[in-house]
């Protein structure tokens, strides 16, 4: 596989977590427990083989907060604990991490792990893992012409270079390449408000398989069918 042409960016919509749960009899907590472990398990293999570069994760979108408050609050404590138990392992494995979304929101607690890993991490190299938190599309978009528009008002922007790479240096995932490939597990067919602007050219991918199920094996097959897609980008290939 390794021979082959690999993505740059794999973005993942962890899906199914509820589901999980509900098909066994056991609370909506214990599947996003499972879920966390299956995040663990993905990432350190793809930072142990060396896959991918960048790697993001779908882990709360701004829609998530019509939630029940205590799934809410058991998934906010769940991240954080997962952040400063897996701290060191991060680190060891060569992790940096990247949280982009709307912090101000969430607990103390969090916003602190977040930090703090944020910073431990720093230097590495090895995988950039984002997590999406309190993160939708929309919301990054208009926060970027926010920020355009709080520019303009000490220094001059001309319209006409208001361009693609003009606006993207203003939004949430600045520095991060647009994705190249795009999972989502649990069988639903959507994005839901995941990077709506670097998803523009991604190749699509969707299993039945629920989130906390998704294995090592599960990732090797979606990038063995992404390596058999023609990406053309608009253009015209010759055959």
């Amino acid at each position: 596989m390794k021979a082959g042409e690999l993505p740059v960016h794999v973005g993942i919509i962890m899906d199914g977590n509820g589901r999980w749960a509900r098909a066994r009899g056991l609370p909506r907590g214990e599947g996003h427990r499972q879920g966390a472990l299956a995040a663990e398990r993905i990432v350190k293999f793809v930072a142990r083989e060396r896959l991918f570069p960048y790697l993001t994760l779908f882990a709360f979108s701004t829609e998530n907060w019509s939630r029940p408050r205590d799934e809410v609050e058991f998934v906010f404590e769940l991240l954080r604990d997962f952040l400063r138990t897996k701290a060191q392992e991060l680190v060891e494995a060569g992790v940096r991490l990247w949280v982009i979304g709307d912090l101000d929101p969430l607990p103390a607690g969090l916003r602190e792990a977040v930090e703090d890993l944020e910073e431990r991490t720093a230097a590495n190299e090895d995988l950039i893992l984002s997590i999406a938190l309190n993160f939708g599309g929309r919301w990054a978009i208009c926060r970027a012409v926010q920020e355009i528009l709080r520019a303009a008002r000490s220094v001059a922007i001309d319209p006409a270079g208001v361009d693609e790479s003009f606006l993207k240096a203003y939004l949430p995932t600045a520095g991060l390449p647009d994705l190249d490939l795009v999972i989502r597990t649990g069988g639903r067919l959507r994005l839901s408000n995941f990077l709506l602007w670097e998803v523009a050219y991604a190749e699509l991918y969707f299993t039945d398989t629920l989130w906390p199920d998704f294995s090592e094996e599960d990732l090797l097959l979606a990038l063995k069918d992404f390596q058999g897609r023609e990406r053309s980008f608009g253009r015209v290939r010759d055959r």
